[in-house]
């Protein structure tokens, strides 16, 4: 095994330990208070905070911009697509043949959608305001991987460029925005609770 893809297996154990303490952490915190009076269902909240609040006609912010809503379930999926792709590089699998076109095929639109998110908040004012240097970084790091990925199956070679890449992306992941990997169940959790406690969620029917 070559330096850099023990490299990429270090900086993948120091993220997953990290991303691990950060959960740890998360627990340890316990449920939320909250001293308003109960009037609500929590634990049917909590499930509608995880599947139907996730819904675009449910999120405001995602069916007034369904064509970016759009390319961030591709961008995500192509994420998790390229996560999956390294463990069987690492233990030497490289897809091949059809295979190997349909999948990089995948990357390059779920790419294409990441750097369309890129760009877009360059070059849309509110965008840019609301935006800082991580944002930035992680949108960039993601597509890069997802790119280099791609390119990797294409050829049927892995670099030593894709592993330095992908070996910067993990050690990133756990002190930038990226980190949301583990916070986005304690944010989905919080907010089933808080609004399944006020009696807002889950919607009454009729």
């Amino acid at each position: 095994m070559y330096w850099y893809q023990l490299l990429a297996i270090v900086s993948a154990i120091i993220c997953i330990i990290s991303c691990l303490i950060h959960g740890v952490k998360l627990i340890r915190f316990g449920k939320p208070i909250d001293y308003s009076q109960k009037s609500g269902d929590v634990a049917g909240a909590i499930k509608y905070s995880y599947t139907s609040a996730m819904s675009p006609l449910k999120k405001e912010s995602a069916f007034l911009h369904l064509p970016t809503y759009i390319a961030g379930i591709l961008y995500h999926l192509g994420t998790f697509l390229s996560l999956f792709l390294f463990i069987m590089f690492i233990i030497g699998i490289v897809p091949d043949g059809l295979l190997s076109y349909l999948l990089s095929t995948v990357l390059l639109v779920s790419g294409l959608s990441g750097l369309g998110i890129f760009i877009k908040r360059i070059v849309k004012e509110q965008l840019r305001a609301l935006s800082n240097p991580d944002d930035y970084i992680s949108n960039l790091l993601v597509t890069l991987i997802q790119f280099i990925t791609a390119y990797s199956l294409i050829v049927s070679t892995v670099s030593p460029a894709y592993y330095i890449l992908i070996s910067i992306l993990f050690l990133y992941l756990p002190i930038g925005k990226l980190k949301h990997t583990v916070y986005f169940f304690a944010a989905r959790y919080h907010l089933g609770f808080f609004y399944g406690w006020r009696g807002v969620w889950p919607p009454k029917q009729g």
